[in-house]
Parts: C-alpha cells; structure tokens; sequence
C-alpha cells in the first residue's frame, strides 16, 4: 500500500478503497477503522487502515452486512484465526443469499401472471391491481 510507511489524509483513502468520504466517515464513528491523527486533528491513514478499509468495501460490495465486516476484520487481524472460520462466515453469508433468492423467486412467481394477465391499454380495468386486492382479501 504505502511502501514508504507514510500515511495518508481521508480524500487520498477515499480514491484508494472508492469508498466516498461520508462512508470512511461512518466506518470510523462505528469503529470498523481507527485512523490517527495529526496535531491538528485530521486523520491519519496508514497502510494497515487502508488494507482494512478495502476488505470491508469489497465485503459490503458482496452484500455482507456490518456486524459480518466487523466478525471479518477480527479474523483479519487474528493472525492465529483458522481458514475454516473465514470460510465460515463465507458459507453463512451463502445461505443468506440463497434465502434471499428464493424468496425474490416466490415474489416473481406471484407477480409474473399478474403482470401477464393485465392488458396495459387505456381501459380502467387491471389485472394486477384486481390480483393485489385479491391478495390482500385472502391474508386478511
């Protein structure tokens, strides 16, 4: 990252990770990173703090929440951490997709023939406000 062991201020880690500002910001008030600072108070980021940045926007990138950031960057820092704990988190993060998945397939298939059934022209009558209004009577 920095071969020179120097630091960097917030913008040039805003370009280095593409993680706006307001984002480095928040992962600082929520202390997934803690950069230094200078005597005049702005931050000071290290190579160290920039390699963490990185695993965590390339994580969220892959739909990991927070709280799976912050068990991530533990095992990052962990240098004792077993590979089978990463891998893990990994597998339960799967599962959750997958969940996601199928539910967003049940979603399509209650929607597709809503959509299908309604003829889109000028008329009043639609297809898919009857099939909501029918959904909503038989939940109720």
């Amino acid at each position: 990252m920095l071969e020179d062991g120097g630091v960097m201020n917030i913008g040039e880690v805003s370009i280095k990770v593409d993680l706006p500002v307001k984002t480095i910001r928040y992962y600082e008030d929520i202390g997934l990173v803690v950069p230094g600072r200078s005597g005049n108070g702005y931050r000071l980021f290290t190579a160290f703090d920039v390699e963490r940045l990185q695993l965590v926007a390339r994580a969220r990138n892959l739909g990991f929440g927070i709280e799976a950031c912050r068990r991530l960057l533990c095992l990052y820092d962990d240098q004792g951490r077993a590979s089978a704990d990463v891998k893990e988190l990994a597998i339960e993060h799967l599962a959750e997709i997958d969940r996601k998945i199928a539910e967003l397939e049940a979603l399509r298939s209650l929607l597709l023939p809503m959509v299908a059934a309604c003829q889109g022209n000028e008329k009043a009558d639609c297809a898919i406000l009857d099939g909501l209004v029918c959904a909503d009577s038989k939940d109720s």
